[in-house]
């Protein structure tokens, strides 16, 4: 279904067009605000992610107009209000609905996490997130710490579960733990309490990892401000990096979340990271905006 843009088809003039889009079940709603502005505050944000009274998502994603030479800038809004500097999942379901829209197989992308280039063939999207970030000031980080392995204090939790922690930015920040099995690991509750700590002040989302070989690992996410997802797709980059610094895999690294497969690559060439990945229309509709929460 191809994306039409608001104006093309008559509403109500209070009514909001809205696309609900998913990743691997990471699901968004995506509002084109190119044409007329649209200001979201965090209670507005809260509302539209409810899931009884909204129209229920992980993330908000806005679409804006871009001065800087990119086809698009993204504004991506978690479900508790807050705003993230970018989203994986999202950015492939954005791509597709720009390349569909204008033909182009290549699309280029803002967001506050830094610019993507994005290829779509067929019905898969390619994201290049460019370096990631393995410095602790960049991630960022309130402690000095080798990002590559470290212990991290968390009050309340087996001082062993936590050992050999990992940190990588990509776009946003991660803090990864190798598991043995991660159907079993605790997201639920070692995730929010990590989600929160004090060593990260802009907060952080946290995977949790189990190599399966070379080239292939199994990875759960609790996600910075929506709590458990299906998928992170910058949550799978981070951890893909972090899994080849440690010797666990090589750099191209097929990845099963909860939602379904990625593909990874750390490429050599260039130091960028790069995701692939499917991106899905569920449904399009209209929402009255003064009204939710009401």
């Amino acid at each position: 279904m191809r994306w039409r843009r608001p104006g093309l088809r008559p509403y109500k003039a209070a009514m909001t067009r809205f696309l609900k889009m998913h990743g691997l079940g990471n699901d968004f709603a995506v509002f084109d605000a190119r044409k007329a502005s649209l200001v979201l505050d965090k209670a507005m944000v809260r509302a539209i992610a409810d899931r009884r009274r909204g129209i229920g998502c992980d993330t908000v994603v806005v679409i804006e107009n871009d001065n800087s030479g990119a086809d698009a800038l993204m504004r991506f809004y978690n479900a508790d209000g807050s705003e993230a500097e970018t989203c994986g999942n999202a950015s492939r379901c954005i791509a597709k609905l720009l390349s569909e829209e204008s033909g182009k197989p290549e699309i280029r992308l803002a967001s506050a996490g830094g610019l993507l280039e994005c290829r779509r063939q067929g019905d898969l999207i390619t994201v290049d997130y460019g370096p990631p970030q393995l410095d602790w000031r960049e991630i960022p980080m309130a402690q000095a710490v080798d990002t590559q392995s470290f212990d991290l204090p968390v009050a309340g939790f087996a001082e062993k579960t936590l050992q050999e922690a990992a940190a990588v930015a990509t776009g946003n920040p991660h803090l990864i733990l190798f598991v043995e099995n991660a159907a079993n690991a605790p997201v639920d509750t070692l995730g929010p309490a990590i989600e929160r700590h004090p060593w990260f002040p802009a907060r952080t989302n946290v995977e949790f990892v189990e190599r399966r070989s070379e080239n292939a690992i199994r990875m759960r996410v609790w996600e910075r401000g929506v709590g458990m997802t299906h998928a992170c797709g910058t949550g799978a980059l981070a951890s893909v990096v972090a899994a080849h610094r440690r010797g666990l895999t090589g750099r191209k690294v097929e990845v099963e979340l909860d939602g379904g497969l990625l593909d990874v690559e750390w490429r050599e060439k260039d130091d960028h990271v790069l995701m692939t990945g499917p991106a899905s229309l569920s449904f399009e509709g209209e929402v009255d905006l003064a009204k939710l929460g009401s």
